[in-house]
C-alpha cells in the first residue's frame, strides 16, 4: 500500500470537494481519487464543439448552500452568479402556433399580473401560495445542513429527532398540514387545491418532474416540487441563476481551495473496490492496481455504484445488500448541449428578450407531462418530451463565439433502460432528433441554427459521470428514500454499514442538486466520530 491518509474520498464531484475542504480545514490529511481527467463530477464545463463551451450536465445555480460558499470563500476566487430576470417562460399551444405564453417570476406583482391573463382566481391566490411554500421551505433549509437522526442509535436517535423536530413544532397546524400534503400528495392533486388554470399549474408542476422519472399524478411528486424551491441566489430566496464560466467554474474554485489546504487530488484514478478488513474499511484499490490505505473511506458516488460495484459481496451483510438492490435509481433524464448560430425565435414571442435569459419550459400542461411519462414507460421516450432550455451565452459571452450561442437542453421522461432489450447507444440519436423536433415546433428554424451538439442519454450519463441509471439525484427523491432513510434506514446519517466507511454524495440527505450539503454534513459526522483527541495517520 501507498502512504496512509486520514480520509480517502472517492469522487471529486462538488460534494467530495466540499467534504475534503472541511476535513482538511480541521487538520486531516485528505486525498481524493477521481476517475475522470477533470474535477467536478457532473458540475463541469467543457468545450463540446469548436469555440463552444457549456456546463455538461448540471447547468444552473440555486441550491448551493450559502454557508458552503462563505466557508470556502468562493467569492474571493471569482464566484459570480447572474440571476435570471424572470424564472421561467412557458410557450403555450400544442404546436407553438402563437397561442400565447406564460412568464413566471420577476416579482410578486408582475407574476400576479401575468397569471391574471389566465385566471383572476389564480392571481389572487398566488401570495398565499408563495407564503405557504416559503414557510415549509424554511423548515427544509434548516434541516439541510444537519445530519438526520440515525435509527438504531438508541437515545442519540431520540435526542437528534427531538432537536430537528423542533422546527416542525413551531409551525401552525395549517402549516403542518401543508408539510404532510407536500410530502405525500401528487403534484397535480396538490396544485389543483390551489389553482384553476392549466398553464399556471404547469408552471409550478414542472419542478415536480425535474430529475424525477414519474408523472405529476404520482403520489409524493409534490415533494420534488418543493425540493427545487428551497435554494437562493445572491441572498434572494427561491431565485435561480447562471454561474459565470459554467458550473465547472464553481468546482474548479472548490478544487483550488482544497489544494491550498493540502488536499491531494488524483485524476484518472478510478476505484476498483473498497478494501475491507475485519468489517472495517481500510482503503481502496484503484483499477491500475495501486492500493491506498486510509483511516476512513468516504464515497462521493451513488449508493448503487458504491455497494453493488465497488464492494465485495462478502463485505456487507445480505440484508443490507437486499435493501440496496431495492433502492430506486433512474431519473429519466436526457441531456443535450447545442451550439447555435442564432437565438431561437419562438412563434409566440419571436424577438430577443428576457425570456431568452430564463428557463424556457416546453411542457404547457400537467396532462402533457403525464403523457410524456406514460409514453416513456411504453416506448422508451416520449414523442413530445418535457424540455427545459437555458441559453447561458445570453449573459456569459465567454461560452460562445460573438453573435452565436450555446443552449442546455434538459429533458425529462426517457426510460433509464429501454424496453425490449433495446440499447441507448443505438437509439440516442433518434431521441435527440425528437427533442429537436419538439423545440422546432415552438421555434421554427431552431434545427437549422444548430452547428454542433452533445448528446447524453441515461446510459451516456452513467458512462461519463458514474450516475447509475443516468440518475442525476443518485436515487429517487421519494418519501421512502428521504432524510433518515436515504439511502437506507439505519444508515441515513452518512455512515456506511462497515466501520470507517462514509457517504457524502447526493444519495444521502438532503438529496440531489448542486447543494454541497451532503459533503458538509458528512464531514461533520466524520469529525464527530473521530473525536478531538483521536490519533491521526501521519
Amino acid at each position: 500500500m501507498t502512504k496512509a491518509y486520514d480520509a480517502l474520498i472517492i469522487g471529486a464531484g462538488h460534494n467530495g470537494l466540499v467534504c475534503a475542504f472541511y476535513l482538511a480545514r480541521a487538520g486531516l490529511k485528505v486525498r481524493i481519487v477521481e476517475a475522470r481527467d477533470v474535477v467536478g463530477g457532473a458540475a463541469v464545463t467543457e468545450e463540446f464543439a469548436p469555440g463552444f463551451r457549456n456546463s455538461v450536465a448540471s447547468y444552473t445555480v440555486s441550491l448551493l448552500q450559502p454557508k458552503v460558499i462563505a466557508d470556502m470563500k468562493l467569492a474571493d476566487h471569482g464566484y459570480r452568479v447572474i440571476e435570471r430576470p424572470i424564472s421561467n417562460f412557458l410557450p403555450q399551444g400544442a404546436g407553438g402556433s402563437g397561442d400565447g405564453y406564460l412568464k413566471l417570476g420577476g416579482g410578486l406583482e408582475r407574476t400576479q399580473k401575468e397569471f391574471a391573463r389566465f385566471s383572476a382566481h389564480d392571481a389572487a391566490r398566488l401570495p398565499e401560495y408563495y407564503d405557504m411554500l416559503e414557510g415549509v421551505a424554511d423548515v427544509l433549509r434548516d434541516l439541510a445542513l444537519k445530519s438526520p437522526p440515525n435509527v438504531g442509535d438508541g437515545f442519540r436517535t431520540l435526542l437528534d429527532a427531538a432537536r430537528q423536530g423542533r422546527g416542525l413544532t413551531k409551525l401552525s397546524l395549517s402549516q403542518q398540514r401543508d408539510v404532510l400534503e407536500l410530502f405525500t400528495k401528487s403534484a397535480r392533486t396538490f396544485l389543483d387545491s390551489w389553482f384553476e388554470s392549466e398553464a399556471v399549474k404547469a408552471a409550478f408542476g414542472f419542478d415536480a418532474v425535474v430529475g424525477n422519472y414519474a408523472s405529476p399524478d404520482t403520489p409524493g411528486s409534490a415533494y420534488v416540487l418543493l425540493h427545487h424551491v428551497f435554494g437562493e441566489v445572491n441572498g434572494k430566496k427561491g431565485a435561480w441563476g447562471h454561474s459565470v464560466g459554467g458550473m465547472g467554474a464553481i468546482t474548479q474554485m472548490m478544487a483550488k481551495v482544497c489544494t491550498q489546504l493540502g488536499v491531494e487530488i488524483s485524476l484518472e484514478a478510478p476505484v476498483a473496490r473498497v478494501l475491507v478488513d475485519g468489517n472495517k474499511a481500510v482503503g481502496v484499490k484503484l483499477v491500475g492496481g495501486e492500493e491506498i490505505a486510509a483511516a476512513r473511506v468516504i464515497a462521493n458516488v451513488g449508493p448503487k455504484l458504491l455497494y453493488e460495484r465497488l464492494m465485495g459481496e462478502g463485505d456487507i451483510a445480505p440484508e443490507f445488500r437486499r435493501r440496496i438492490k431495492a433502492f430506486k435509481a433512474g431519473s429519466g433524464t436526457f441531456r443535450m448541449n447545442v451550439a447555435l448560430s442564432e437565438l431561437p425565435r419562438f412563434t409566440c414571442l419571436p424577438e430577443p428578450g428576457e425570456h431568452h435569459q430564463s428557463g424556457i419550459i416546453i411542457a404547457p400542461t400537467l396532462d402533457y407531462m403525464d403523457k410524456a411519462f406514460l409514453d416513456a414507460k411504453e416506448h422508451g421516450w416520449s414523442k413530445k418530451p418535457i424540455v427545459e432550455m437555458l441559453i447561458p451565452s445570453t449573459v456569459d459571452d465567454s461560452l460562445a463565439p460573438p453573435g452565436q450561442h450555446v443552449a442546455s437542453l434538459f429533458c425529462q421522461q426517457f426510460a433509464p433502460e429501454l424496453p425490449g432489450g433495446r440499447d441507448w447507444d443505438a437509439e440516442e440519436g433518434a431521441a435527440a432528433d425528437c427533442i429537436i423536433d419538439t423545440v422546432e415546433a415552438h421555434a421554427p428554424g431552431f434545427r437549422a441554427s444548430i452547428v454542433g451538439r452533445q448528446i447524453l442519454s441515461p446510459k451516456g450519463l452513467e458512462r461519463k459521470f458514474g450516475l447509475v441509471g443516468g440518475d442525476i439525484m443518485h436515487g429517487n427523491m421519494s418519501l421512502d428514500q428521504l432524510w433518515s432513510a436515504r439511502p437506507v434506514l439505519g444508515n441515513g446519517a452518512y455512515r456506511g454499514p462497515v466501520k470507517g466507511l462514509y457517504m457524502c454524495g447526493a444519495g444521502t440527505h438532503p438529496g440531489g442538486g448542486v447543494t454541497g450539503a451532503p459533503g458538509h454534513n458528512a464531514a461533520q459526522v466524520v469529525l464527530r466520530d473521530r473525536g478531538f483527541f483521536a490519533p491521526k495517520w501521519r
